[in-house]
């Protein structure tokens, strides 16, 4: 059955600086151009209109326990889709979620394989567990398994240590994303600390999640290098909960996980000021529940972000980043459409009038 001609009315917010006043969709792709032949049944959606949103950390196939089965994996997109998020980047899944490809009313999704941690240093069926020596080898398997990227677990509690530390020597770290982007993919890290930070951006990674520890030093080697960071602040909120079970036997580990805690918003504010690519990402599917993208849109004002700023990094920007089209001429309409101006107030995000996927209004 051929998806519905559709009529988008009002405001059509192509870019930060391009607003169209109508668009068409027809044959689940988007024109601005009328169609000659429309027929009778043509549905007039009205409002601000965006691309749909961008959830670039997100885990659709995992719990806090590891993989789940397929009946869970499928509520979690639900919940994401209907939240308004059209596109996931997938930073780190064990289970196959391949099938999730064949379904046109879910999200699309952009997988970086399941992650790769030390051995013993993450969260217990998560991740490929494996030693430095092992590191290569492994990364250039996950480059073949994902859709171009490769996530790592970059640091972790170390129980001798007492404290956070980075996970892999720095020349092993080197010839491991040396080896990904030698497959065609990027890497992605996962990093609470300041150490893993300065090895990251010397080996060449991409992106970096988290990125709590970020210091003057690293703000500026990531500026330079054009490093990527996705915060997932409504994650970093939950520090002092991770944090607490460890009072007593870790107190350094506690100490420095309150500190990144306390110091959040000036961290990825600081980056936003130095010109580092920041994109929204929640961390959904481990201890965090799905669909919190206007939750995560809103934090970024909170670190000085504006609200078209916050909407860049989860619409326009991050669909160029991954390579995704937004409002473009002749792209799958995945779109969705706000009774109010998301520009002037974030927090619109969390209503959507209408949702809109591949042409089709879900």
């Amino acid at each position: 059955m051929s998806a519905p001609v559709l009529h988008l009315q009002g405001e059509i917010l192509v870019g930060p600086q391009e607003v169209r006043p109508e668009a068409w969709v027809v044959g689940g792709r988007l024109t601005f151009d009328r169609p000659t032949a429309a027929g009778a049944d043509v549905e007039t959606l009205r409002g601000w209109v965006l691309p749909g949103l961008v959830d670039a950390h997100c885990h659709v196939g995992l719990d806090a326990h590891g993989a789940v089965d397929d009946a869970t994996s499928e509520a979690q997109a639900v919940a994401d889709r209907d939240a308004g998020t059209l596109l996931i980047r997938d930073a780190g899944s064990p289970a196959d979620t391949r099938w999730i490809d064949d379904r046109p009313d879910l999200p699309k999704v952009i997988r970086a394989g399941r992650h790769i941690a030390r051995t013993r240093r993450y969260i217990r069926n998560y991740a490929w567990e494996v030693e430095p020596d092992e590191l290569v080898d492994r990364v250039r398997l996950e480059a073949k398994a994902g859709d171009g990227w490769v996530k790592l677990v970059g640091d972790w509690i170390d129980r001798d240590a007492g404290d956070l530390t980075p996970c892999w020597p720095v020349d092993v770290l080197t010839d491991a994303i040396a080896a990904a982007h030698d497959e065609g993919a990027r890497v992605t890290a996962h990093c609470f600390g300041e150490a893993s930070l300065y090895d990251f951006a010397a080996a060449g990674t991409d992106c970096i999640e988290h990125a709590t520890g970020l210091e003057d030093e690293t703000i500026a080697q990531f500026a330079a290098q054009g490093i990527a960071i996705v915060p997932t602040l409504v994650n970093i909120a939950t520090f002092p909960q991770i944090a607490e079970p460890a009072r007593e036997k870790f107190p350094e580990y506690h100490r420095r996980m309150l500190a990144l805690h306390e110091r959040r918003y000036a961290t990825i504010g600081a980056a936003r000021d130095a010109g580092i690519p920041v994109y929204v990402g929640t961390d959904a599917g481990g201890s965090l529940r799905h669909g919190l993208v206007a939750e995560e849109a809103a934090e970024l004002t909170h670190a000085g972000f504006s609200p078209e700023e916050a909407l860049w990094a989860a619409s326009w920007g991050a669909r160029q980043w991954l390579g995704q089209p937004g409002l473009e001429e002749g792209a799958d309409a995945d779109l969705v459409v706000y009774a109010t101006d998301p520009r002037a107030e974030i927090r619109a995000l969390a209503a959507p009038d209408h949702i809109v996927l591949r042409g089709v209004t879900v």
